[in-house]
């Protein structure tokens, strides 16, 4: 008997995922050079978006093989007023067929490139691709659980979109060779005797008519049981089970005094954000913490952490120090994960910047897993002095020099570069 199964399901959105993902890595490199190009060209609040990515036709094309059409053909197109046979026909301009093809561009584009989006996550994958942070750890649980669902083997209830097809086939082949086994075999055993019957000497008629009534009432029972029974279909089981949240908080620390002016302090935005770009992929909670600084240290918001200006002289003790107040009382080593960054023209009261190293050395760096320090002038002054013989002897403290814009994501890659990748 010939059964026919039509599958209804409503195919998924990410239906050709695997096919996308096979693509991206066999265009990796490619791809990875128009991230970098798109990053130099967009500006660091679209830092987090997807991206175009073109591609010429020529990388991605394989060879096919064509059949022609063969032999000697004569063919009547109908509309033809201007040719008869032998007529030469000029080459239509602008290439074959007078249109479409490939056209010059200026801007490296053709209409032959094969163009593609790039999502957000694997704009960000490929944008950190080499990068890992120093001293990566997952720390305790968050104080509200959060929930995420695994299997849990099959249920006999659930949606249409968790239909487990081989499964609800085996069973229902399972089901009907338990329901026909009996009458498979009793009509084993008919089939036997009709020809016996069937072979035998003298006239039998009576039996085998009464022997295929049998027959034919038993295949008729073995043709009832259903092909799929809905207590066969077996649907994927999904549970919510708590999991630790790893949770993380940045300190972000300014000078905002007279000497950094907007330039530098854009500068040191762009650093702070691609920080925290690269922590939340690393993170499932983070918090930021603003703190500027010129004689003294205060927690704002970011509107005012980037835009308000002040005058006055630095010192930039002040910031740490409150730094390490707000880590104690808010911020437990024992549940939070703590990375500093500390944007700095350099300019300091030359006084404090021998207590900045101390307070770095003996109170910051033991709570955080990792700090960088960002200069954003290029004299060298007496914090730098003190901060590089710091960095020599801590693997959780890095110093970087930044004068302009095109720097910052060079820099960024090297302080967190994984080992032995090229930034």
């Amino acid at each position: 008997m010939f059964q026919q199964i039509i599958d209804r399901r409503l195919a998924g959105k990410n239906k050709s995922i695997g096919n996308r993902e096979r693509f991206l890595r066999r265009h990796k490199d490619q791809i990875r050079e128009a991230v970098k190009r798109a990053v130099d060209g967009r500006g660091i609040r679209d830092m987090a978006q997807g991206e175009d990515i073109h591609i010429p036709r020529r990388d991605i094309a394989e060879p096919v093989f064509g059949h022609g059409q063969g032999g000697k053909r004569e063919m009547v197109h109908p509309g033809n007023q201007d040719y008869v046979r032998g007529d030469r026909i000029e080459r239509p301009k602008g290439g074959a067929g007078g249109g479409g093809g490939s056209q010059a561009s200026d801007s490296g584009e053709g209409d032959d490139d094969f163009v593609f989006h790039l999502t957000k996550e694997e704009f960000m994958q490929v944008f950190f691709d080499d990068l890992a942070l120093p001293n990566l750890a997952r720390t305790t649980l968050a104080e509200t659980p959060e929930f995420k669902t695994h299997r849990a083997g099959y249920s006999s209830d659930g949606t249409p979109n968790n239909l487990h097809v081989v499964r609800s086939m085996r069973g229902a082949i399972g089901r009907r060779i338990a329901l026909g086994s009996d009458a498979r075999r009793e009509l084993l055993a008919l089939e036997e005797r009709l020809i016996e019957l069937q072979t035998a000497a003298g006239d039998h008629t009576e039996a085998i008519a009464e022997v295929e009534a049998a027959i034919a009432v038993l295949r008729a029972r073995i043709g009832r049981i259903p092909y799929l029974d809905p207590i066969d279909l077996r649907y994927r089981s999904r549970v919510r089970v708590p999991v630790p949240t790893a949770k993380a908080v940045m300190f972000c620390l300014m000078d905002v005094s007279g000497s950094m002016d907007e330039a530098r302090k854009d500068l040191a935005k762009r650093f702070f954000i691609l920080l925290y770009l690269f922590l939340t992929r690393h993170y499932e909670r983070i918090d930021i913490v603003f703190i500027r600084h010129h004689t003294q240290a205060q927690e704002v918001d970011e509107q005012n952490f980037f835009h308000s200006t002040e005058t006055g002289g630095t010192v930039v003790s002040s910031a740490l120090v409150l730094m390490e107040e707000i880590a104690r009382a808010r911020y437990p080593t024992s549940e939070w994960n703590i990375y500093g960054a500390q944007a700095s023209d350099g300019d300091n009261w030359h006084h404090d910047s021998g207590r900045c190293r101390e307070l770095l050395a003996n109170n910051i760096l033991p709570l955080c897993r990792y700090f960088a320090y960002v200069q954003v002038a290029e004299e060298e002054q007496n914090l730098w002095d003190e901060y590089s013989a710091l960095s020599a002897d801590s693997k959780a403290f890095a110093i970087r020099k930044v004068t302009e814009a095109s720097q910052i994501y060079p820099v960024f890659r090297d302080l967190f570069k994984k080992e032995g990748a090229a930034a």
